[in-house]
């Protein structure tokens, strides 16, 4: 699978621990930036990793901010992101499984490197159960979602 990475100067400090994560998983890490602590807007570098999802050329993305706020709201903006903040491994994969989450964002001021490697080790293995499961609520809900986000435009 490949996976978009980006963050802004905030997020930098996790951004290579993060691509070594997902090479480790057997995943393909595409770098989106920033290529240094420089003070840059989260809001460009959301975007880009957006726009990696929107146009197919990644599946998954994982964004960092100083926080991981201001990334989430701005890449909830665009259709078909579906961005959570995790700082915990069991929000990484709830979020995959029961919401069809498919970009993590996390705060570097927040939280280290070994939380980080465990957040996005589970948010990379977690797969969405939608029917599957014979717990067809799931698919109800994030189809209720989706009808939403068609609306709002």
């Amino acid at each position: 699978m490949k996976v978009a990475i980006a963050c802004d100067h905030g997020g930098f400090p996790l951004k290579e621990t993060v691509i070594e994560v997902v090479r480790a998983a057997g995943h393909e890490p595409l770098d989106l930036g920033t290529h240094s602590a420089e003070s840059v807007d989260y809001p460009d570098f959301a975007e880009k990793l957006g726009r990696a999802i929107q146009n197919g050329d990644a599946e998954r993305g994982v964004l960092m901010c100083g926080s991981g706020v201001g990334a989430n709201i701005a890449a909830n903006k665009m259709n078909g992101v579906y961005a959570a903040i995790c700082h915990d491994t069991y929000s990484a994969h709830q979020g995959v499984e029961h919401d069809d989450m498919n970009v993590l964002c996390m705060g570097a001021r927040i939280i280290g490197p070994e939380p980080a490697k465990e957040i996005v080790t589970a948010f990379l293995g977690a797969r969405f159960v939608g029917n599957d499961s014979g717990e067809e609520r799931h698919a109800r809900r994030v189809s209720k979602v989706r009808k939403l986000e068609e609306e709002s435009v």
